[in-house]
């Protein structure tokens, strides 16, 4: 059976990415991809030559998790 819902996947850009982020410069973001290991930061996907961007949801994941995170420390 075919649905006519259909799911659109949105991608950010650096600059949107960097605004999710609180405002981190550009190399914080590089930093985190780099350490994704530990950061638990989401790898960008390569569109195209030029062309960098995120999945969103995991963007959006990753931010609420640290907000979950942050909070789980405050004594």
């Amino acid at each position: 059976m075919h649905s006519n819902t259909a799911t659109h996947t949105i991608f950010y850009r650096l600059p949107k990415v960097r605004e999710i982020c609180g405002g981190v410069s550009a190399s914080t973001v590089w930093a985190w991809v780099k350490q994704s290991d530990k950061t638990g930061f989401p790898k960008p996907i390569k569109l195209s030559e030029n062309c960098t961007a995120w999945n969103a949801a995991e963007i959006e994941s990753w931010a609420q998790s640290r907000i979950a995170a942050s909070r789980e420390h405050k004594t």
